[in-house]
């Protein structure tokens, strides 16, 4: 599992920036691109914001939940099958929004 460190609150006017940490403790930001649901789980979509990944557009994808106080998790997709249905929903959701408009934010 990454850690991960939220940065700045959710707010309606603003991008909401997480730190996580590989597994390597490499730490880089991302921004988050979305929240949303699939086969009943929620998962969130970041970006780096820096190095290889973030000028290939490249997308991390991560399950989401929040714990019993509220407080946001993430944990690491374990298996294809799940990643398969994270990643098509995602696919779906940026079909319906301007993804090219986010990440070149």
């Amino acid at each position: 599992m990454s850690d991960f460190k939220i940065t700045n609150e959710l707010d309606d006017n603003e991008d909401l920036f997480i730190d996580i940490t590989l597994e390597d403790d490499e730490v880089i930001e991302c921004q988050v691109i979305a929240i949303y649901e699939a086969n009943g789980r929620d998962y969130i979509a970041v970006l780096p914001l820096e190095g290889e990944e973030y000028e290939e557009g490249e997308v991390y994808l991560y399950r989401y939940f929040e714990d019993e106080d509220g407080d946001p998790n993430l944990d690491n997709i374990e298996t294809e099958e799940e990643y398969e249905i994270a990643s098509e929903a995602f696919d779906e959701l940026m079909d319906d929004e301007e993804y090219d408009e986010i990440v070149t934010q």
